[in-house]
């Protein structure tokens, strides 16, 4: 034992010789888990642009106009009063302001044209998003206005009115037919929500879960090349007259690697929880085995690898390589839910798809250790499967 912790303390101390360590350890890992949390939040009215709105007509076309705009999933329209909504835009408090005149109603239902004033702050690309919703709005407004006037233009082509209000009527009732037939039209294009269990797909917790099983990976894969650069040095050379087994010397660096990773881990999840406001979940327990576990498979996947290079460049390569495809094809980057299913079916035969499995089934499900033994015990068989590999494959020169 005393050996094992000697090994393992020696290449911790190595692996931290160099600042730059802490880069990859754990500054990178929070950087990229922030971004990235923080871009694909789930709070959908954080991407809309702010719409004050002043509706001085109050009439049906008026909130037709107002309620296009709330639908249109680019603005969030505010309707106050004139006085408060021009201090604050002369504030520059909101990047857009919208007057609806009075009338504007009642000359669209008589044929005539009618303008809304829009005011933008100079400079602004979210005063020229408003600007363009506002247009898709007054279009989809105008739409029934303009089958109105086509057929009343068509009947009177065929029989002319007695009178003008005849022909306003006739309008009129055109407009309320053509409102009717489009409210009724089938959706081109259905919007639908991934739901994960009982709760909602939960974008920032995918970023922090996803982020962790990348950082951890990767530099658990580099145990390869801690394995080539000893080879190389002629340090397992000496082994061969030294009373350590080769057991002992894989333990060694297996516990250092892993105490590495377990620390790491630890780390990241605190920052989830403190900073991400992620819940980890409801079990200790669980996370505790669906994490060992897959720095176990990790580590041992490392172990295999490294029988197999021969330098310590070439293991750094293929670490960041496979491990950045691996975590990739896992779903800790995107959710597994939109991969094509041969890539589904690939992605079985990785240990970071079921890293990443477990610790969904945790976080956004709030599973318990029971929810989560089958990614541990795959893991569990990953890690036998790879270190066996590696026993059977070592060499000391």
């Amino acid at each position: 034992m005393a050996k094992i912790v000697a090994i393992a303390w020696k290449d911790t101390l190595l692996a931290f010789s160099s600042r730059s360590q802490l880069l990859f350890f754990i500054i990178l890992p929070v950087i990229f888990t922030f971004i990235l949390g923080s871009a694909f939040s789930n709070d959908a009215d954080s991407d809309r642009v702010f719409l004050i709105v002043i509706d001085l007509d109050g009439s049906q076309l008026s909130a037709a106009l107002i309620d296009q705009l709330e639908n249109s999933g680019t603005v969030a329209a505010e309707v106050l009063p004139a006085a408060e909504a021009e201090a604050r835009f002369a504030n520059e408090d909101v990047p857009a302001l919208l007057t609806i005149p009075a009338g504007f109603g009642a000359r669209l239902l008589n044929g005539r044209a009618a303008t809304v004033d829009l005011q933008k702050t100079a400079n602004d690309l979210s005063a020229e998003s408003a600007d363009q919703a506002v247009e898709r709005a007054v279009a989809a407004v105008n739409r029934p206005l303009l089958i109105g006037r086509r057929t009343v233009t068509t009947m009177e082509g065929l029989q002319p009115f007695d009178s003008e209000q005849a022909q306003s009527a006739a309008f009129r009732e055109s407009v309320a037919l053509a409102q009717e037939a489009l409210s009724q039209s089938p959706d081109r294009v259905r919007v639908s929500q991934v739901t994960v269990g009982n709760n909602d797909f939960d974008a920032v917790a995918q970023a922090s879960v996803g982020q962790l099983v990348t950082w951890v990976f990767i530099p658990l894969l580099g145990t390869s090349a801690l394995f080539a650069s000893e080879r190389t040095r002629g340090t397992l050379r000496r082994l061969v007259v030294s009373p350590a087994r080769k057991s002992t010397f894989l333990l060694g660096a297996i516990s250092g690697q892993m105490g590495q990773a377990l620390v790491q881990m630890a780390l990241l999840v605190i920052f989830g929880i403190a900073v991400m406001k992620v819940d980890w979940g409801q079990s200790v327990p669980a996370l505790a085995v669906i994490l060992v576990t897959f720095g176990l498979a990790s580590v041992a996947l490392g172990v295999a690898m490294g029988t197999f290079i021969k330098t310590s460049s070439q293991a750094s390569n293929l670490s960041i390589a496979a491990g950045m495809a691996m975590a990739l094809l896992g779903g800790a980057w995107l959710p597994m839910e939109i991969f094509p299913p041969g890539a589904q079916t690939v992605a079985k035969f990785l240990p970071t798809t079921w890293a990443v499995q477990g610790l969904n089934e945790l976080v956004m499900r709030g599973g318990n250790l029971a929810d989560i033994l089958l990614p541990a015990a795959v893991l569990t068989g990953f890690a036998v499967l790879f270190f066996a590999i590696g026993t059977w494959r070592f060499r000391y020169e």
